[in-house]
Protein backbone atom coordinates (compact mmCIF):
# COMPACT_ATOMS: atom_id res chain seq x y z
CA UNK A 1 0.00 0.00 0.00
CA UNK A 2 2.71 2.06 1.13
CA UNK A 3 4.71 1.49 -2.68
CA UNK A 4 1.11 2.44 -4.05
CA UNK A 5 0.98 5.77 -2.35
CA UNK A 6 4.81 6.88 -3.38
CA UNK A 7 3.96 5.44 -6.86
CA UNK A 8 1.23 8.16 -6.98
CA UNK A 9 2.68 10.59 -5.18
CA UNK A 10 5.21 10.24 -8.04
CA UNK A 11 3.33 10.39 -10.69
CA UNK A 12 1.13 13.63 -9.74
CA UNK A 13 4.98 15.45 -8.93
CA UNK A 14 6.05 14.51 -12.29
CA UNK A 15 2.57 15.40 -13.72
CA UNK A 16 3.09 18.90 -11.86
CA UNK A 17 6.48 19.24 -12.99
CA UNK A 18 5.20 18.37 -16.66
CA UNK A 19 2.91 21.43 -16.20
CA UNK A 20 5.61 23.94 -15.29
CA UNK A 21 8.03 22.58 -17.95
CA UNK A 22 5.18 22.65 -21.06
CA UNK A 23 3.92 26.31 -19.24
CA UNK A 24 7.69 27.20 -19.52
CA UNK A 25 8.10 26.05 -23.12
CA UNK A 26 5.42 27.81 -24.20
CA UNK A 27 6.67 31.18 -22.85
CA UNK A 28 9.95 30.36 -24.48
CA UNK A 29 8.19 30.05 -27.70
CA UNK A 30 6.04 33.21 -27.78
CA UNK A 31 9.66 35.13 -27.14
CA UNK A 32 11.51 33.38 -29.55
CA UNK A 33 8.23 34.04 -32.49
CA UNK A 34 8.52 37.72 -31.92
CA UNK A 35 12.44 37.76 -31.63
CA UNK A 36 12.53 35.58 -34.75
CA UNK A 37 9.84 38.19 -36.63
CA UNK A 38 11.94 41.17 -35.69
CA UNK A 39 15.04 40.06 -36.63
CA UNK A 40 13.16 39.10 -40.50
CA UNK A 41 11.33 41.96 -40.83
CA UNK A 42 13.53 44.66 -39.59
CA UNK A 43 11.33 46.24 -37.11
CA UNK A 44 8.01 47.28 -37.24
CA UNK A 45 8.19 48.94 -40.27
CA UNK A 46 9.16 45.76 -42.33
CA UNK A 47 6.73 44.00 -40.56
CA UNK A 48 3.89 46.26 -42.04
CA UNK A 49 5.48 45.68 -45.61
CA UNK A 50 5.34 41.64 -45.15
CA UNK A 51 1.78 42.26 -43.76
CA UNK A 52 0.55 44.29 -46.26
CA UNK A 53 -1.39 41.39 -48.29
CA UNK A 54 -2.95 40.67 -45.02
CA UNK A 55 -4.46 44.35 -44.60
CA UNK A 56 -7.97 43.26 -45.89
CA UNK A 57 -9.77 42.15 -42.34
CA UNK A 58 -11.13 39.82 -44.74
CA UNK A 59 -8.01 37.95 -45.91
CA UNK A 60 -6.73 38.19 -42.15
CA UNK A 61 -9.89 36.79 -40.96
CA UNK A 62 -9.43 33.66 -43.37
CA UNK A 63 -6.24 33.30 -42.15
CA UNK A 64 -7.03 32.91 -38.45
CA UNK A 65 -9.71 30.23 -39.66
CA UNK A 66 -7.21 28.40 -41.85
CA UNK A 67 -4.64 28.54 -39.71
CA UNK A 68 -6.91 27.18 -36.22
CA UNK A 69 -8.47 24.73 -38.70
CA UNK A 70 -5.20 23.30 -39.63
CA UNK A 71 -3.49 23.52 -36.17
CA UNK A 72 -6.62 22.21 -34.30
CA UNK A 73 -5.82 24.90 -31.68
CA UNK A 74 -6.98 28.80 -31.05
CA UNK A 75 -5.04 28.65 -28.03
CA UNK A 76 -1.93 28.27 -30.65
CA UNK A 77 -2.89 30.41 -33.09
CA UNK A 78 -3.31 33.41 -30.25
CA UNK A 79 0.03 32.56 -28.54
CA UNK A 80 1.61 33.00 -31.88
CA UNK A 81 -0.36 36.05 -32.63
CA UNK A 82 0.52 37.41 -29.46
CA UNK A 83 4.40 36.86 -30.63
CA UNK A 84 3.72 38.27 -33.96
CA UNK A 85 2.16 41.85 -32.37
CA UNK A 86 5.57 41.99 -30.08
CA UNK A 87 7.17 41.22 -33.01
CA UNK A 88 5.81 44.82 -35.07
CA UNK A 89 2.36 43.10 -36.39
CA UNK A 90 -0.02 45.62 -36.23
CA UNK A 91 -2.91 45.54 -33.96
CA UNK A 92 -5.61 46.48 -36.70
CA UNK A 93 -4.71 43.21 -38.79
CA UNK A 94 -3.91 40.94 -35.85
CA UNK A 95 -7.70 41.53 -34.40
CA UNK A 96 -9.39 39.49 -37.32
CA UNK A 97 -7.05 36.70 -37.11
CA UNK A 98 -8.22 36.16 -33.07
CA UNK A 99 -11.73 36.31 -34.86
CA UNK A 100 -10.99 33.68 -37.39
CA UNK A 101 -9.12 31.76 -34.84
CA UNK A 102 -12.35 31.49 -32.61
CA UNK A 103 -14.29 30.28 -35.58
CA UNK A 104 -11.73 27.83 -37.14
CA UNK A 105 -11.45 26.20 -33.35
CA UNK A 106 -15.12 24.83 -33.08
CA UNK A 107 -13.89 21.94 -35.86
CA UNK A 108 -12.94 19.76 -33.63
CA UNK A 109 -16.55 19.46 -32.34
CA UNK A 110 -17.85 18.64 -35.76
CA UNK A 111 -15.09 16.26 -36.29
CA UNK A 112 -15.94 14.59 -32.74
CA UNK A 113 -19.63 14.56 -33.64
CA UNK A 114 -19.14 12.42 -36.74
CA UNK A 115 -18.41 9.75 -34.34
CA UNK A 116 -21.61 9.13 -34.06
CA UNK A 117 -22.53 8.60 -37.88
CA UNK A 118 -23.75 5.54 -37.34
CA UNK A 119 -26.65 5.78 -35.13
CA UNK A 120 -29.14 9.15 -36.93
CA UNK A 121 -30.28 10.00 -33.46
CA UNK A 122 -27.12 10.48 -31.76
CA UNK A 123 -25.59 12.09 -34.93
CA UNK A 124 -28.49 14.41 -34.93
CA UNK A 125 -28.22 15.36 -31.02
CA UNK A 126 -24.75 15.48 -31.52
CA UNK A 127 -23.87 17.53 -34.51
CA UNK A 128 -26.41 20.50 -33.25
CA UNK A 129 -24.62 20.18 -30.17
CA UNK A 130 -21.11 20.60 -31.96
CA UNK A 131 -22.58 23.00 -34.42
CA UNK A 132 -24.35 25.51 -32.22
CA UNK A 133 -20.39 26.67 -31.47
CA UNK A 134 -20.28 27.25 -35.26
CA UNK A 135 -22.69 29.48 -35.45
CA UNK A 136 -22.48 31.74 -31.98
CA UNK A 137 -19.07 32.46 -33.23
CA UNK A 138 -20.00 33.37 -36.78
CA UNK A 139 -22.67 35.76 -35.45
CA UNK A 140 -20.38 37.12 -32.93
CA UNK A 141 -17.94 38.21 -36.16
CA UNK A 142 -20.88 39.21 -38.07
CA UNK A 143 -21.45 41.65 -35.42
CA UNK A 144 -18.08 42.80 -33.75
CA UNK A 145 -15.72 42.62 -37.16
CA UNK A 146 -18.33 45.80 -38.46
CA UNK A 147 -17.60 47.38 -35.23
CA UNK A 148 -13.83 46.77 -35.31
CA UNK A 149 -13.32 48.18 -38.61
CA UNK A 150 -15.46 51.28 -38.05
CA UNK A 151 -14.70 52.41 -34.40
CA UNK A 152 -11.94 50.15 -33.06
CA UNK A 153 -14.05 49.35 -30.61
CA UNK A 154 -12.17 45.92 -29.33
CA UNK A 155 -8.95 47.69 -29.82
CA UNK A 156 -9.40 51.17 -27.60
CA UNK A 157 -11.11 49.50 -24.93
CA UNK A 158 -7.98 46.57 -24.91
CA UNK A 159 -5.47 49.37 -25.27
CA UNK A 160 -6.79 51.26 -22.04
CA UNK A 161 -6.97 48.10 -19.86
CA UNK A 162 -3.43 47.05 -20.64
CA UNK A 163 -2.13 50.54 -20.39
CA UNK A 164 -3.49 50.52 -17.18
CA UNK A 165 -1.97 47.54 -16.31
CA UNK A 166 1.28 47.75 -17.78
CA UNK A 167 1.52 52.02 -17.84
CA UNK A 168 3.49 54.25 -20.02
CA UNK A 169 7.26 53.71 -21.73
CA UNK A 170 8.84 55.34 -19.33
CA UNK A 171 6.75 52.92 -16.65
CA UNK A 172 6.59 49.99 -18.36
CA UNK A 173 7.48 46.16 -16.82
CA UNK A 174 11.35 46.94 -17.60
CA UNK A 175 12.36 47.49 -14.00
CA UNK A 176 10.46 44.48 -12.68
CA UNK A 177 9.71 41.86 -15.30
CA UNK A 178 11.52 39.00 -14.13
CA UNK A 179 9.88 37.25 -17.47
CA UNK A 180 12.39 37.70 -19.15
CA UNK A 181 15.76 36.55 -17.22
CA UNK A 182 13.14 33.78 -16.46
CA UNK A 183 12.57 32.66 -20.19
CA UNK A 184 16.44 34.57 -21.71
CA UNK A 185 18.52 30.82 -21.38
CA UNK A 186 15.51 28.86 -23.69
CA UNK A 187 15.17 32.17 -26.27
CA UNK A 188 19.34 32.34 -26.30
CA UNK A 189 19.37 28.32 -27.32
CA UNK A 190 16.75 28.36 -29.88
CA UNK A 191 18.53 32.09 -31.46
CA UNK A 192 22.08 30.08 -30.99
CA UNK A 193 20.75 26.98 -32.95
CA UNK A 194 18.79 29.85 -35.60
CA UNK A 195 21.97 31.20 -36.05
CA UNK A 196 24.09 28.39 -38.06
CA UNK A 197 21.71 30.21 -40.77
CA UNK A 198 23.09 33.24 -42.41
CA UNK A 199 21.04 36.67 -42.34
CA UNK A 200 17.13 37.32 -41.76
CA UNK A 201 16.71 33.81 -42.63
CA UNK A 202 17.49 32.94 -39.00
CA UNK A 203 14.49 35.24 -37.56
CA UNK A 204 12.01 32.90 -39.95
CA UNK A 205 13.82 29.78 -38.39
CA UNK A 206 13.44 31.17 -34.78
CA UNK A 207 9.51 31.77 -35.70
CA UNK A 208 9.34 28.34 -37.21
CA UNK A 209 11.34 27.03 -33.92
CA UNK A 210 8.90 28.83 -31.93
CA UNK A 211 5.25 27.84 -33.24
CA UNK A 212 6.58 24.13 -33.49
CA UNK A 213 7.06 24.68 -29.76
CA UNK A 214 4.24 26.26 -29.01
CA UNK A 215 2.44 23.67 -30.82
CA UNK A 216 3.75 21.21 -28.52
CA UNK A 217 3.74 23.03 -25.60
CA UNK A 218 -0.41 23.80 -26.09
CA UNK A 219 -0.67 19.92 -27.30
CA UNK A 220 0.95 18.12 -24.33
CA UNK A 221 -0.50 20.82 -21.73
CA UNK A 222 -3.48 19.69 -22.10
CA UNK A 223 -3.26 16.23 -21.94
CA UNK A 224 -0.82 16.49 -18.23
CA UNK A 225 -3.29 19.23 -17.25
CA UNK A 226 -6.20 16.85 -18.11
CA UNK A 227 -4.14 13.73 -16.00
CA UNK A 228 -3.89 15.93 -12.80
CA UNK A 229 -7.48 17.78 -12.72
CA UNK A 230 -9.14 15.33 -14.22
CA UNK A 231 -11.10 14.56 -11.29
CA UNK A 232 -12.34 18.07 -10.61
CA UNK A 233 -12.87 18.83 -14.10
CA UNK A 234 -15.26 15.75 -14.49
CA UNK A 235 -16.96 17.34 -11.62
CA UNK A 236 -17.62 20.67 -12.58
CA UNK A 237 -18.21 19.15 -15.98
CA UNK A 238 -21.42 16.55 -14.43
CA UNK A 239 -22.36 19.06 -11.45
CA UNK A 240 -22.89 22.56 -13.55
CA UNK A 241 -24.65 21.41 -16.73
CA UNK A 242 -28.17 21.76 -16.72
CA UNK A 243 -27.99 24.10 -13.61
CA UNK A 244 -28.51 27.40 -15.59
CA UNK A 245 -27.13 29.42 -17.56
CA UNK A 246 -24.49 31.04 -15.24
CA UNK A 247 -23.47 27.71 -13.92
CA UNK A 248 -22.95 26.07 -17.19
CA UNK A 249 -21.14 29.44 -18.79
CA UNK A 250 -18.64 29.70 -15.27
CA UNK A 251 -18.10 25.92 -15.73
CA UNK A 252 -17.54 25.69 -19.00
CA UNK A 253 -14.63 28.72 -18.17
CA UNK A 254 -13.18 26.63 -15.63
CA UNK A 255 -12.64 23.69 -16.99
CA UNK A 256 -11.09 25.47 -20.25
CA UNK A 257 -8.71 27.05 -17.27
CA UNK A 258 -8.01 24.27 -16.09
CA UNK A 259 -7.11 22.52 -19.56
CA UNK A 260 -5.82 24.95 -21.91
CA UNK A 261 -8.03 24.46 -24.81
CA UNK A 262 -11.48 24.98 -25.54
CA UNK A 263 -11.55 22.07 -27.99
CA UNK A 264 -10.94 19.90 -25.64
CA UNK A 265 -13.51 21.39 -23.22
CA UNK A 266 -16.21 21.23 -25.57
CA UNK A 267 -15.50 17.95 -27.73
CA UNK A 268 -16.13 16.26 -23.91
CA UNK A 269 -19.39 17.54 -24.40
CA UNK A 270 -20.36 15.88 -27.88
CA UNK A 271 -20.40 12.10 -26.34
CA UNK A 272 -22.86 13.28 -23.94
CA UNK A 273 -25.49 15.54 -26.09
CA UNK A 274 -25.64 12.39 -28.70
CA UNK A 275 -26.47 9.95 -26.21
CA UNK A 276 -29.46 12.17 -25.13
CA UNK A 277 -28.04 13.07 -21.20
CA UNK A 278 -27.85 17.06 -22.18
CA UNK A 279 -29.38 18.99 -24.89
CA UNK A 280 -28.15 21.58 -26.95
CA UNK A 281 -29.68 23.99 -25.02
CA UNK A 282 -28.10 23.01 -22.05
CA UNK A 283 -24.89 22.14 -23.60
CA UNK A 284 -25.04 26.31 -25.32
CA UNK A 285 -23.77 28.07 -22.03
CA UNK A 286 -20.88 25.67 -21.01
CA UNK A 287 -19.66 26.17 -24.58
CA UNK A 288 -19.63 29.83 -24.15
CA UNK A 289 -17.73 29.59 -21.23
CA UNK A 290 -15.08 27.49 -23.04
CA UNK A 291 -15.23 30.77 -25.19
CA UNK A 292 -13.94 32.58 -22.11
CA UNK A 293 -11.47 30.12 -20.80
CA UNK A 294 -9.42 29.66 -23.82
CA UNK A 295 -8.69 33.47 -23.56
CA UNK A 296 -6.00 32.61 -20.98
CA UNK A 297 -3.59 30.79 -23.54
CA UNK A 298 -2.64 34.36 -24.91
CA UNK A 299 -2.63 36.45 -21.98
CA UNK A 300 0.13 34.17 -20.45
CA UNK A 301 1.85 34.42 -23.38
CA UNK A 302 1.43 38.27 -23.05
CA UNK A 303 3.42 37.81 -20.33
CA UNK A 304 6.18 36.28 -22.22
CA UNK A 305 7.22 39.75 -23.68
CA UNK A 306 8.71 42.99 -22.22
CA UNK A 307 10.01 46.52 -23.37
CA UNK A 308 8.50 48.84 -25.72
CA UNK A 309 5.95 46.12 -27.52
CA UNK A 310 4.64 45.18 -24.04
CA UNK A 311 1.61 46.58 -24.20
CA UNK A 312 0.93 45.79 -27.80
CA UNK A 313 1.14 42.21 -26.71
CA UNK A 314 -1.05 42.82 -23.89
CA UNK A 315 -3.70 44.33 -26.09
CA UNK A 316 -3.99 41.67 -28.59
CA UNK A 317 -4.24 39.30 -25.74
CA UNK A 318 -7.37 41.23 -24.01
CA UNK A 319 -8.83 41.70 -27.26
CA UNK A 320 -9.31 38.22 -27.37
CA UNK A 321 -10.91 38.41 -24.14
CA UNK A 322 -12.86 41.26 -24.69
CA UNK A 323 -13.98 39.71 -27.44
CA UNK A 324 -15.78 36.36 -26.28
CA UNK A 325 -16.50 38.01 -23.10
CA UNK A 326 -18.61 40.90 -24.82
CA UNK A 327 -19.97 38.26 -27.64
CA UNK A 328 -21.18 36.43 -24.54
CA UNK A 329 -22.73 39.57 -23.03
CA UNK A 330 -24.34 40.94 -26.67
CA UNK A 331 -25.55 37.48 -28.04
CA UNK A 332 -26.74 35.56 -25.39
CA UNK A 333 -27.96 38.84 -23.55
CA UNK A 334 -30.26 39.39 -26.06
CA UNK A 335 -33.02 37.26 -26.35
CA UNK A 336 -33.60 37.63 -29.97
CA UNK A 337 -29.60 36.81 -30.40
CA UNK A 338 -29.63 33.97 -28.01
CA UNK A 339 -31.79 31.44 -29.75
CA UNK A 340 -30.34 32.03 -33.21
CA UNK A 341 -27.04 29.74 -32.64
CA UNK A 342 -29.42 26.61 -31.54
CA UNK A 343 -32.35 27.31 -34.49
CA UNK A 344 -29.03 27.41 -37.13
CA UNK A 345 -27.14 24.02 -35.04
CA UNK A 346 -30.91 22.20 -35.20
CA UNK A 347 -31.49 23.02 -38.76
CA UNK A 348 -28.16 22.28 -39.68
CA UNK A 349 -28.21 18.77 -38.12
CA UNK A 350 -31.96 18.08 -39.59
CA UNK A 351 -30.08 18.62 -43.14
CA UNK A 352 -26.96 16.26 -41.90
CA UNK A 353 -28.87 13.34 -40.77
CA UNK A 354 -30.97 13.08 -43.58
CA UNK A 355 -27.21 13.07 -45.87
CA UNK A 356 -24.69 12.40 -44.33
CA UNK A 357 -21.94 13.59 -47.05
CA UNK A 358 -23.76 16.85 -46.38
CA UNK A 359 -22.71 17.00 -42.97
CA UNK A 360 -19.03 15.62 -43.87
CA UNK A 361 -19.50 18.73 -47.02
CA UNK A 362 -20.37 21.42 -44.11
CA UNK A 363 -17.16 20.65 -42.65
CA UNK A 364 -14.58 20.49 -44.93
CA UNK A 365 -16.28 23.33 -46.80
CA UNK A 366 -16.93 25.53 -44.01
CA UNK A 367 -13.70 25.28 -42.59
CA UNK A 368 -11.31 24.33 -45.75
CA UNK A 369 -12.65 24.93 -49.11
CA UNK A 370 -14.45 28.02 -48.39
CA UNK A 371 -11.84 29.90 -46.49
CA UNK A 372 -9.14 28.89 -48.89
CA UNK A 373 -11.20 29.89 -52.25
CA UNK A 374 -11.92 33.28 -50.32
CA UNK A 375 -8.27 33.89 -49.80
CA UNK A 376 -7.43 33.16 -53.35
CA UNK A 377 -10.04 35.20 -54.98
CA UNK A 378 -9.10 38.52 -52.95
CA UNK A 379 -5.80 38.02 -52.96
Amino acid sequence: MNNQDNTTTLNKLFNWSAVVFLVYCMLVAVSSVSGGFKIFSGGSAGAEQIFQFASNPLIALILGILATALVQSSSTVTAVTVGLVAGGLPVSIAIPIIMGANVGTTITNSIVSIGHVRNNEDFKRAFSAATVHDFFNLIAVIIFLPLELMFHLLEKISAATSHLLIGSADMSMKGFNFMKPLTKPGVDLISDMASIIPGKMAGIAMVVAGIALILFSVAFLGKVLKKVLVGKAKNILHNAIGKGPVAGISSGALVTVMVQSSSTTTSLMIPLAGSGMFTTRQIYPFTLGANIGTTITALLAATAISGTMAEAALTIALVHFYFNALSVLVIYGTPFLRDLPIKGAERLAEVGTKNKLLALGYVIGAFFVLPGLILVGVR
